[in-house]
């Protein structure tokens, strides 16, 4: 048996006919630019997030990048972040000019460590931005108490986490504003690039939707420099579709990481993911970790099953981001994490069949190699 990593056809020919409407209407329309479906998608979606207000972007880093530039956080500033994370966090940083302050992770959750945060605060920090990483939402609440002592923004890297709760509350609802990607491997994945950011600011939500379209509120009217970054028309009709399933979709995956989390249980060297109390994970990733995991994903892929390393290298050890300054054993958590943690297929398609394949899988290599 082939077990895919994810499996974006199964997905696609459970709802083809919708999509493919949806899609033809806009044809019919040709309103390919900001045309009705965003304007819908950004209610729904807002809806969706428990927020007031939505505004649809290019991608998962330009909703990052748009959210800091709301806040007028640039050159000169420093933004705090978790050690752990993909590269397109720390980008966005990059992007708007300010200093991407990496902290280390919880080992346990992955997500960045709150007890760690205070330590990397200086006079020139301007915003905290935790990621909810694989799906699982971080602390925020003591993330918020400590920006709340020292005056400073929160922005939610929600990129992998759509849908996810923290104590009741869906997360991008939890800060000052936060940003989410609709990457096609998502849980809520366009057909191409897309993203969103979410707030309950209403002026900051009008400031990144100028941002987005060239600084213009009034077409040929530019209030400041802007960029183009506008949500496609076309992919907005197929996350308007894609939305109404999204629920259901996450509890199928929350389904598949509780058969897999009871298969592994009492398994050598293996560590199934944590979650925090009050927190409802989505599972855009099932990510394990086990000392000999590159024997491991070798041994799963003879037997058909497709892994994924996230991440194998962290950012401070990129050549892109040599310029921090940060040697190897800045991060210990991370680092350790880096070389041993492995995801296994997870879509709200897997089948019982397909998961079962591979826990065996798994079960048997822990029995051969112990």
């Amino acid at each position: 048996m082939n077990v895919p990593f994810v499996d974006l056809r199964a997905q696609y020919a459970s709802i083809k006919e919708e999509v493919r409407a949806a899609m033809d209407q806009v044809l019919e329309n040709t309103n390919f630019i900001l045309g009705q479906p965003v304007a819908d998608f950004e209610k729904a979606f807002a809806t969706f997030c428990e927020c007031r207000c939505a505004v649809g972007v290019a991608s998962g880093v330009d909703a990052i990048k748009l959210a800091l530039r709301a806040l007028n956080i640039g050159p000169g500033d420093e933004v705090i972040t978790a050690a752990n994370t993909f590269i397109a966090t720390a980008l966005a940083v990059s992007a708007v000019g300010a200093k991407p302050v990496l902290v280390d992770i919880d080992p346990a959750t992955y997500n960045l460590d709150p007890a760690l945060l205070e330590s990397a605060i200086t006079p020139r920090t301007k915003a905290i931005l935790p990621v909810h990483l694989y799906g699982q939402p971080a602390d925020m609440e003591a993330i918020a108490a400590i920006a709340r002592r020292h005056g400073l923004r929160v922005v939610e890297d929600a990129c992998q986490a759509h849908g996810a709760r923290y104590r009741g509350h869906r997360v991008g609802s939890l800060s000052d504003i936060a940003a989410f990607s609709f990457y096609p491997g998502k849980n809520l994945g366009a057909y191409g690039d897309g993203g969103a950011v979410v707030t309950n600011d209403p002026a900051l939500a009008d400031r990144v939707a100028s941002l987005r379209n060239y600084g213009s509120r009034v077409k040929y009217y530019h209030d400041e420099l802007g960029e183009n970054s506008r949500l496609d028309t076309l992919q907005a009709a197929v996350l308007n579709v894609k939305l109404r399933y999204l629920d259901d979709w996450n509890r199928q995956r929350r389904a598949t990481a509780a058969r897999y989390t009871a298969a592994f249980a009492g398994l050598p060297e293996l560590t199934v993911p944590a979650t925090l109390a009050a927190t409802e994970p989505v599972y855009h990733l099932y990510v394990i970790r086990h000392r000999r995991r590159d024997a491991l994903s070798e041994y799963l892929k003879q037997h058909g099953i497709a892994t994924i390393i996230h991440y194998p290298v962290p950012i401070h050890l990129q050549k892109a981001y040599l310029s921090l300054g940060l040697a190897p054993g800045a991060f210990p958590h991370t680092e350790r994490a880096a070389n041993e943690i492995l995801s296994l297929p997870m879509f709200a398609e897997l089948t019982t069949q397909q998961g079962e394949h591979v826990a065996r899988a798994i079960a048997d290599f822990a029995a051969k190699t112990a």
